[in-house]
């Protein structure tokens, strides 16, 4: 679910080298192969998520976490930014957490066949239901209604990248071989819920047993084998590379999105597993999508890194 992206707007931030100075909270993923994809009957073949190949992978360096509101924050102080959502006025927001305030700006059905998504006005990152709504609670909850622009001027400024599909798929899956998800293969180990999805019946009832009805801290839930948090559920997160799928060309104007977010339901989406990918435009806003990001690591002779 994306917004359309006006041609004019189609003109993406180049991607830096990814030297970053500050490499606090990142993990290193070491070098080497791993199996990418999924063959399960479970996925989905139209996303072209098979076949398995073997995929080999330099050494790199990704956050832990998703960026947060309050790093979002910095960025935007320091340098005036300001998101997409922010530009056009508008993003989009679920039904279901649509404040009072906000109802008042939501305009008409844009997305019939989601008509869970509303697009309401005055809902941007700092302001994630609309009118009425703020992140002062929420500093440490991964920052939403960021495009992939956004993502991407967000790691230029920190001196990182956004991380291409197979550095993300190496990464989330923590070092096991083939396994549903970042954990293993049982979604939820021993009964524990591992990861924010949505519980209920989608899209009318959520029941919150995991814990939340919207995203959470973005250090909730154990981390993967690699160290890494939420890399499945709470939000979708952006990738470098152009959307391509055995179903069709290349595009030209969406975006690898990975991971499934809160709303993510086994009826429905079930997304959160770790081969699984979908897109949307560049421009797309909502308040179910994140990011992370990537750097290079060391190397002799190089400093400041």
């Amino acid at each position: 679910s994306g917004r359309s992206t006006p041609a004019a707007q189609t003109q993406a931030h180049p991607q830096p080298p990814g030297r970053c100075s500050d490499t606090k909270g990142m993990v290193t993923i070491p070098a080497g192969p791993f199996l990418m994809g999924s063959d399960a009957p479970d996925r989905f073949a139209e996303d072209g998520e098979g076949p398995v190949r073997e995929v080999h992978i330099s050494e790199f360096l990704i956050d832990a976490r998703a960026v947060t509101v309050a790093q979002f924050k910095q960025f935007a102080t320091e340098t005036g930014y300001r998101t997409d959502a922010e530009r056009e006025g508008w993003s989009y927001v679920f039904h279901a957490l649509v404040g009072r305030q906000a109802q008042a700006g939501v305009r008409a059905a844009i997305l019939p066949e989601s008509p869970w998504w509303l697009a309401v006005e005055g809902a941007c990152w700092h302001a994630p239901e609309g009118p009425g709504s703020d992140t002062l609670s929420r500093d440490n909850h991964p920052v939403v209604h960021v495009s992939w622009r956004d993502a991407a001027a967000y790691a230029s400024w920190a001196g990182k990248r956004l991380p291409t599909e197979a550095q993300w798929e190496k990464a989330a899956r923590g070092g096991l071989v083939q396994a549903s998800y970042p954990w293993g293969d049982v979604f939820k180990p021993e009964g524990q819920f591992r990861c924010n999805t949505w519980q209920g019946r989608f899209p009318s009832i959520n029941t919150g047993e995991d814990g939340y009805v919207a995203t959470c801290p973005v250090d909730a839930f154990e981390p993967n084998g690699y160290g890494l948090y939420n890399m499945a559920g709470n939000v979708w997160e952006w990738c470098a590379d152009w959307w391509s799928s055995p179903s069709g060309p290349a595009s030209v104007s969406e975006k690898v999105i990975r991971g499934g977010s809160y709303l993510c339901h086994a009826s429905y989406c079930n997304r959160y597993r770790v081969a699984a990918r979908t897109a949307t435009g560049l421009t797309s806003s909502t308040g179910h999508m994140g990011f992370r990001c990537v750097a290079e690591t060391a190397k002799p002779g190089l400093t400041g890194l």
